[in-house]
């Protein structure tokens, strides 16, 4: 007796068509074009898992450049100056500090000065 899938292609199809709702047209309704739109997802979604940080430090970098520009250093001397007073924030900190908190950002940069001078 021949056997066939059955069941098992089914669930395999409903797993596929439920990852793919909210796509459009063909590529929600027809197996094949969903099976390739899914696989070319995933690689978009692996990639930008990656970009997304490195947006996320240019975002921080350009944030603390601003900052520190207003306060008459740029920021290759900022962070040369926080690595000699060691001061160990990350971008991101500095960055989060420089919009929401002016007066701790200041403390910083004065501290920075300092340590350059």
């Amino acid at each position: 007796m021949r056997t066939v899938k059955g069941a098992a292609r089914n669930q395999a199809k409903k797993r596929l068509f439920h990852k793919v709702k909210g796509f459009v047209g063909g590529r929600r309704r027809l197996l094949r074009t969903a099976k390739e739109t899914l696989l070319r997802a995933g690689v978009y979604a692996f990639r930008d898992r990656r970009n997304r940080k490195r947006e996320f430090r240019k975002l921080w970098i350009i944030r603390i450049n601003a900052a520190v520009r207003e306060r008459g250093l740029s920021y290759s001397t900022f962070i040369n100056g926080l690595t000699k007073a060691q001061i160990e924030l990350d971008r991101k900190v500095l960055a989060d500090l420089a919009v929401t908190d002016p007066v701790a950002f200041d403390q910083i940069v004065a501290a920075v000065k300092e340590a350059l001078a």
